[in-house]
């Protein structure tokens, strides 16, 4: 979708590409008008009903604006958006944090932890500020997605960058589905190994690609629900399946205890760029700050000193510190890439843990590849055609994408270092790196940038870059010397 600008606004109506991120799927020009869209409190809301609804600039700043510009029908309240924030940033990767305090030491991991969450959630307040900044200087009546965002800020930037605008709006997207298809990803194998355990302990010995061949059926098929007005169900569900699993890992983890003395303080330097991927792949909500702003009823609630996202951020920063210290504490140097996989394999209790975990993570499979087919499927469809069979091509792609996460998983096997891979390499690139540059480039251009600012996004962006580099290295690095291990 290229951006299409009017002197005001955006050309919603205009622009006959799917809006990236919110459509639920590709229509046919022939349906187009019978078409749907997403939002997280109502999700079905029929175009017809809003294109005589007028949107004016006081209600894009006071009232909840849908991605589309289409003002939100049912917005959220702030309870409600704080549900969203954690379960956007609670994932498969919590449970991967004790593995990453092994990676840097018991006292060095929660600092570094709880410090890199206090950098990612200023780079999502530096997202948050340069989509509004962009919105009131060029005096546009919605907000930009996250690429779009990108896109807007190069294109309205000093003029050599002007012609990358474009070209930065792709990279991310892509940098957002590696990012959503790593998780797919490291779902299969999350999944095969907890099965895997409590299947061994009844004596049926299948292995993990086997296990991996079962569930793909289970996973394609809510991945094949066109609309995610049928997914919400599913989505609840995850989250309360998601939310039992952590307190019962944290009341197991926090029995039998030993002292602090028993583990290592400060890991070895080789072990931290691991730990810094795992611990980045852990914040993995970027991408949704602006759709939750957008569909509040009072969207300056998500980013004032005790507003949605630092309260919610700081709920999901204690969640990783205490999962990730009191997991490795409790289980030492033999932690393992998930902490359920550490859960006793012979009591009912903590059986029925890995089940209820996995199938949480099952059902949110369907969810994240979501976004990967709103960012994909319309570029993917303008090559291939397709219009003629709309339905059909597109639950095509939709199993193609199951397919390669499935092949994927396959061929990576390896839990702990497919998660630092994918978080160093892409989540990185889109949490720590692509929000400075943002204001950098803003500030220049309203002649704002100040000697503190230049030196704090720099450090970031180095920060970011060193992350990238080692992170990505060492995983790689690790899961070559694990297939020599295997071979």
């Amino acid at each position: 979708m290229e951006l299409q600008m009017t002197n005001s606004n955006f050309d919603v109506e205009g622009n006959k590409q799917p809006w990236y991120g919110s459509n639920t799927s590709c229509v046919s020009e022939k349906s187009r008008d019978e078409s749907v869209m997403f939002q997280s409190r109502d999700p079905i809301i029929k175009q017809n009903d809003l294109k005589s609804k007028k949107i004016s600039a006081h209600d894009a700043e006071t009232k909840g604006i849908h991605g589309h510009g289409i003002p939100v029908e049912h917005p959220t309240s702030y309870l409600e958006t704080l549900m969203h924030v954690f379960k956007g940033n609670v994932g498969s990767g919590i449970f991967a944090m004790g593995d990453a305090m092994k990676n840097a030491g018991i006292i060095l991991g929660p600092i570094v932890v709880v410090l890199l969450g206090v950098i990612c959630v200023h780079c999502q307040h530096i997202l948050l500020q340069t989509a509004r900044t962009l919105c009131e200087r060029h005096q546009i009546k919605m907000t930009p997605d996250f690429a779009e965002t990108v896109e807007l800020c190069f294109e309205k930037g000093p003029p050599r960058i002007q012609r990358t605008s474009k070209v930065m709006r792709k990279i991310v997207n892509v940098f957002l589905c590696i990012t959503q298809l790593g998780f797919c990803c490291v779902y299969f194998v999350f999944i095969s190994e907890n099965i895997k355990q409590v299947l061994d302990y009844y004596g049926y010995n299948i292995g993990v690609h086997i296990l991996m061949i079962i569930i793909f059926i289970p996973i394609l098929l809510p991945c094949l629900v066109r609309n995610l007005k049928y997914l919400a169900p599913f989505s609840t569900l995850a989250n309360v399946l998601m939310i039992s699993g952590i307190v019962i890992v944290l009341y197991y983890s926090s029995q039998d205890l030993p002292s602090l003395d028993q583990r290592r303080y400060i890991a070895d330097i080789d072990r931290i760029p691991l730990f810094f991927g795992t611990a980045v792949f852990a914040f993995e909500g970027i991408g949704l700050v602006l759709p939750l702003q957008n569909e509040m009823k009072e969207p300056d609630n998500f980013v004032k000193p005790l507003g949605v996202l630092n309260v919610g951020m700081t709920i999901v920063t204690c969640l990783y510190v205490s999962v990730g210290f009191l997991s490795y504490l409790r289980f030492g140097e033999e932690i393992k890439g998930s902490v359920t996989l550490n859960l006793p394999k012979e009591e009912v209790l903590y059986q029925s843990v890995k089940i209820v975990i996995s199938l949480g993570i099952l059902l949110t499979y369907a969810l994240q590849l979501y976004i990967v087919v709103g960012i994909m499927w319309p570029s993917v469809q303008k090559i291939v055609g397709g219009k003629k069979y709309p339905v059909l091509s597109e639950l095509a792609f939709r199993t193609s994408l199951v397919i390669l996460t499935f092949v994927l998983a396959e061929a990576i096997p390896f839990l702990n270092l497919f998660i630092s891979l994918v978080g160093a390499v892409s989540s990185t690139a889109i949490a720590l790196i692509i929000p400075p540059i943002l204001e950098l480039i803003t500030r220049f251009t309203n002649e704002e940038l100040t000697p503190s600012v230049i030196v704090k996004d720099v450090f970031i962006i180095l920060l970011g870059v060193l992350g990238t580099v080692t992170g990505g290295f060492e995983s790689i690095k690790s899961i070559v010397n694990a297939f020599g291990k295997t071979s």
